[in-house]
């Protein structure tokens, strides 16, 4: 077996009293899609805050390539491949969807920001973020301002920007959340086509579209891991159905 892409080892991460991840040891192969499943409150955003940086763990260690990641800053993180997008749309809505992606691009080139030149004038850097946008459905919206699309679309803008850091992991909080039935089954067929070139640690209420996408799973329950394994394994885990499955 592959050495992990990521990997935790003992997470924990208190807040007072209250144990919001409870030693939590899990990998992410490369090439992946391991889907983290779990009731409402089980602690996964908390988790997904601590691998992007934005929350430092109280205590274990991160580990990303190999390496030690567990006090590296975000930008750090995300400069070594490891790209978030987030439960709630974080675009800028006065900017066109070319625009919030080319500001990816700069952000990952780091040089790219030079103030005294148009960056709609640079024709690499737009190409770059045209070719993210095309590859997430968005060819036809490159021109239109985020706010200016529908929130499905919005999140496919957010995947974009994702995908201009060329990630080796993306970290997808909920990238369905708040969508219809014909938005949520877009996204599923965009991810799936993603799957080939990206390894995912993927956050996700819709259980149809996270079996269909999974090549393993873990469930966490009040901030612990209770089961890991793939989509039949979990199925059939009594635990498991008796503490999320079973909910319908």
């Amino acid at each position: 077996m592959s050495a992990p892409l990521l990997e935790t080892r003992n997470l924990i991460r208190r807040f007072g009293g209250l144990v919001a991840t409870g030693d939590v040891s899990l990998s992410v192969l490369p090439g992946e899609t391991h889907a983290l499943i779990g009731p409402n409150g089980a602690g996964k955003t908390t988790l997904i805050a601590q691998l992007q940086g934005e929350l430092p763990p109280s205590s274990g260690q991160i580990f990303f390539h190999g390496q030690d990641i567990t006090a590296l800053p975000s930008h750090r993180r995300a400069l070594m491949g490891l790209a978030r997008s987030f439960q709630i749309t974080s675009v800028l809505p006065d900017f066109t969807a070319l625009e919030n992606v080319r500001l990816a691009v700069q952000a990952r080139q780091g040089h790219s920001f030079r103030f005294w030149r148009q960056a709609g004038a640079d024709r690499p850097l737009n190409a770059e973020a045209a070719e993210a946008l095309e590859r997430c459905g968005l060819a036809d919206r490159l021109h239109v301002l985020a706010g200016l699309l529908s929130h499905g679309e919005r999140r496919q803008l957010e995947l974009a920007m994702a995908l201009a850091m060329r990630p080796a992991l993306l970290l997808l909080d909920e990238p369905m959340a708040g969508m219809g039935k014909q938005d949520g089954i877009r996204m599923t067929r965009l991810l799936a086509e993603l799957k080939s070139d990206y390894a995912m640690l993927l956050v996700e209420h819709d259980m149809e579209a996270v079996f269909s996408l999974a090549d393993r799973l873990s469930v966490l329950v009040q901030g612990r891991l209770i089961a890991t394994g793939s989509v039949e394994e979990i199925r059939a885990n009594p635990a498991v159905q008796a503490a999320y499955l079973g909910h319908g």
